[in-house]
């Protein structure tokens, strides 16, 4: 523990002080995965356009794009083992010195070879990162401001790709790199201080340890009723040891898989990544109305902004709601940008008076997406799994998540160089019909309930499933 437990009594007026503190260090290292996740935006037409020290081609692109969905998939296996064994905390601070040599590699790179190294190590760490930081929120959270603190997480992620799209448009793909180090040096420098999860320490029989970390986490020394709670539900779980084949087993796993992964899923069939992935590229087919650089920029603003709008109501609108309004209308921004491209392409109708439009639907998709599908998967994921199989769980979302992103990039590409850019985003938008389908009849609400409260929840017979 590196903050003394007197100094914390100091902060007795300021609740949640730590709490945020600990959430906004924490991810520097959700940070560090999206600025390397949107790297290709900015970089790729460098690369492809022979003003860098070596070419690439389309297809080596392309895999440049997925290079770090490929290393999330060892990276999450790893962590779902060890995360429990060396502790959230630790495998926080770790991540750190690998984001910084994956930078470095980048800078030094002769080849895309290299960089598609470079971008490996990166995903991998990635992996720690998904897996590590969602269940390091979700067991500091009061219940009360978990969602906002959970949120924190997609926020950041949105500030990552913002980020490296100013950089890569203004700076050379070298010094970018080297200005990438310093959020993975930040992260090293102030999570140190923050104390570990209550809920690990209980689950190392650690009990004066896990009651300083809950007193310096809600900034109050009488902690008794909370630590009572929580090693109550600790002890229960640990009672079974998890295994991964009790995310299928036990039926409120199983339910909490179904929830999760299909969150997961509908919030990346939407098609959010591959434009992410290919931003730039998209507004350069799709729109004369504004330069590709700018538009970026100006999307990945208005997302920032918007995400930390929704993370501050997912607490008072609640769960649903949210996401049933983020998916209908993402649907429909992308209905319409698949119009106005089929229009454009395949058509000998003049678009040119109509040429924003592209502009408005992408903003109106980042707009819509922003205030549901943008957060609350990674809250709701946070929030569904016990302790003793939470490690296997976001092991294999971070899996899930990594192969159907790879999947899903590799087809927009192919997509667009086979059929052109229309069919993906109409397909994009069919995947929300059936999502909206899937959220209407099948994710509950988790709004105000504690971790104990909804695995109650989800081990009864009061919920709306089949199995």
């Amino acid at each position: 523990m590196t903050i003394s437990s007197n100094d914390t009594f100091k902060i007795k007026k300021s609740k949640n002080l730590i709490q945020y503190f600990a959430a906004i260090t924490a991810n520097l290292g959700i940070v560090c995965s999206e600025m390397h996740y949107g790297w290709t935006s900015p970089s790729l037409p460098i690369l492809m356009s022979g003003n860098y020290t070596f070419t690439i081609s389309s297809e080596d692109g392309s895999w440049l794009v997925v290079a770090p969905l490929l290393g999330a998939i060892l990276g999450a296996v790893i962590t779902g083992i060890i995360v429990d064994i060396f502790g959230r905390k630790k495998l926080i601070i770790f991540s750190s010195i690998p984001f910084i040599f994956s930078w470095l590699f980048i800078a030094w790179a002769s080849s895309s070879s290299v960089m598609f190294v470079a971008r490996f190590i990166a995903g991998m760490t990635d992996g720690l990162s998904f897996t590590a930081v969602p269940m390091y929120l979700g067991e500091i959270a009061s219940p009360k401001i978990r969602g906002l603190i959970a949120s924190v997480c997609p926020v950041c992620i949105i500030f990552g790709l913002l980020m490296i799209n100013i950089l890569g448009t203004y700076l050379s793909i070298t010094t970018t790199a080297y200005v990438g180090t310093v959020v993975p040096l930040l992260l090293l420098v102030t999570f140190i201080w923050m104390p570990e999860s209550p809920y690990f320490y209980l689950m190392k029989g650690r009990n004066e340890e896990a009651m300083k970390s809950l007193q310096i986490l809600r900034g109050k020394e009488d902690v008794a009723g909370e630590l009572t709670r929580i090693t109550e539900a600790v002890t229960e779980q640990s009672k079974n040891k998890g295994t991964f084949w009790d995310l299928l087993k036990i039926k409120g796993n199983r339910r909490a898989v179904f929830i999760a992964f299909g969150l997961r899923g509908v919030q990346q069939l939407s098609g959010t990544t591959a434009i992410i992935f290919y931003c730039k590229k998209i507004f350069q087919e799709s729109s004369d109305f504004i330069s590709p650089s700018l538009a970026t920029i100006i999307y990945f603003t208005l997302q920032l902004v918007l995400s930390a709008l929704s993370s501050m109501v997912v607490d008072f609108s609640g769960r649903r709601p949210l996401l049933i309004t983020s998916i209908t209308g993402t649907a429909l921004t992308l209905f319409l940008n698949a119009a106005y491209l089929y229009i454009k392409n395949c058509t000998p109708l003049d678009v040119s008076s109509i040429n924003f439009l592209p502009l408005v639907a992408l903003l109106g998709f980042v707009i819509t997406f922003s205030i549901g599908l943008q957060t609350i998967p990674l809250l709701i994921m946070g929030e569904v799994f016990p302790t003793n199989v939470k490690a296997f769980a976001l092991c294999s979302a971070d899996i899930f998540y990594s192969i159907i992103v790879t999947i899903i990039s590799k087809m927009f590409h192919w997509f667009n160089d086979e059929f052109g850019m229309h069919v993906s985003f109409l397909v994009f938008g069919v995947c929300c019909v059936f999502g909206l389908i899937f959220i209407v009849f099948f994710v509950p609400e988790t709004k105000g309930k504690t971790l104990e409260d909804i695995q109650a929840e989800l081990n009864g017979d009061k919920m709306q499933f089949v199995f």
